[in-house]
């Protein structure tokens, strides 16, 4: 990875981060040297509305569905929807606020991430999510996917959520319509539909 400006003597060395960037036509994969040891930290700390990504792989996901490869992508930041990291991340604990782990459905469309946000221990909920506050949220243990564009179901140990284009809903419920139920069941005994 050449090219780099030389970083400041007495720092800590950057390190290549695999990062996947979700818009909402593509899947961008590449990495990039970062000091930063959550991905929610490097898309918020970022005083430009873009960042670079080197080795990248970008895959249509509406359309022909074509793979692109290029050496090096500028990807706009409000494109985003979401930034999925799969390298796991201890908290610093000098470092740390006191969090309150709550389980939250998070729409971003044409996606949604289920997994847990982290509000300030000891707010209510309502308190706490007037509080969430960042470019990107962090949210753990998480799975996403879109049923308009088939992406399946997939497990991350960190998305970093675009909080301009999410609606959060914690505590949730999730109810599922009885035509999918019948749907589902239909599909498992071998009928196509069950009255």
């Amino acid at each position: 990875m050449s090219g780099h400006a030389p970083w400041p003597a007495g720092t800590a060395s950057p390190a290549p981060m695999h990062l996947t960037l979700v818009t909402d036509a593509s899947i961008v994969r590449g990495q990039m040297l970062t000091r930063q040891r959550r991905v929610s930290d490097i898309l918020n700390d970022t005083e430009r509305p873009f960042i670079v990504l080197e080795q990248v792989e970008m895959v249509d996901v509406v359309g022909p569905g074509r793979t692109v490869q290029a050496a090096y992508a500028q990807v706009n930041l409000d494109a985003v929807l979401f930034a999925v990291t799969s390298v796991p991340v201890a908290s610093t604990p000098e470092l740390t606020t006191p969090k309150a782990p709550q389980r939250a459905f998070i729409t971003v469309p044409p996606y949604v991430v289920v997994g847990r946000i982290h509000l300030r221990a000891g707010d209510d909920l309502h308190e706490g999510l007037g509080k969430l506050v960042g470019r990107f949220l962090p949210v753990t243990d998480a799975v996403y996917w879109s049923d308009t564009l088939g992406v399946d179901r997939t497990e991350a140990l960190m998305v970093a959520v675009n909080h301009a284009r999410a609606q959060i809903l914690v505590p949730f419920q999730e109810i599922v319509p009885v035509d999918d139920i019948r749907r589902r069941i239909g599909a498992v005994v071998g009928y196509d539909s069950l009255e």
